[in-house]
């Protein structure tokens, strides 16, 4: 650890484009007005910081579900998984996360296992922190089975701002907990349905950290 590794963060490749692109409209600004290139020069930076990618450190504890972004717990409640994914009708216990403009939006796996399915359904763009935004909003789902055999969905959640779902992993991938599996550009949420009978560990409000915040306990 050091002074600059502290507040330096290595980006994503996802970003680079984007930092690109801003970089140029900074140097157009700059021949236009100087006020406007320094404009310029935040907007860069922002974007830089947007797509950051720190490193985590992840409980190694088996059985433990982690959160699979950063932001606040928005939503505690029963709900069914999305239908695509295949799983059964029965209410799960949803905890979701929503993420602002600020967080860090690389996403990382709440358990471990092997990648039972993934489906992609586009939608709309409401607002991520409202209940309807699961149902409505455009969304990639994953559904992740355990060592034990059950299953754990997480479910990425395109918001208001955001219109771009990225996943990294293909059907049948081995993840270990807190890899990385994917990104959603500029604002967003996420959402992971406990199995049956596990209860989770947070409450709404409280703030997570992507890798690193225990969500539940799988033999709780």
């Amino acid at each position: 650890m050091n002074m600059a590794s502290t507040f330096i963060k290595p980006m994503h490749p996802e970003g680079r484009r984007f930092v690109a692109i801003f970089t140029a409209i900074t140097v157009v600004l700059f021949l236009i007005w100087d006020p406007l290139g320094w404009l310029g020069v935040l907007l860069t930076v922002w974007c830089y910081y947007f797509f950051r990618d720190p490193e985590r450190v992840t409980p190694q504890r088996p059985d433990l579900v982690i959160s699979p972004a950063d932001g606040i717990v928005s939503l505690i409640e029963p709900a069914v998984p999305p239908a695509e994914l295949g799983m059964a009708d029965t209410p799960l216990t949803r905890v979701s996360v929503f993420m602002n403009v600020f967080n860090c939006h690389v996403n990382r796996a709440p358990v471990g296992g092997t990648v039972a399915a993934i489906a992609y359904r586009p939608g709309k763009f409401l607002n991520a922190s409202m209940d309807k935004a699961s149902v409505d909003n455009e969304r990639n789902s994953l559904r992740i089975r355990v060592a034990d055999g059950r299953d754990v969905a997480v479910v990425q959640i395109a918001g208001l701002v955001a219109r771009r779902i990225v996943c990294f992993v293909k059907p049948e991938a081995t993840l270990a907990t807190g890899e990385r599996f994917g990104l959603i550009r500029f604002g967003s949420r996420l959402d992971v349905y406990l199995p049956e009978g596990v209860s989770p560990l947070v409450a709404i409000g409280q703030t997570m950290v992507a890798g690193e915040t225990v969500i539940a306990d799988l033999k709780g």
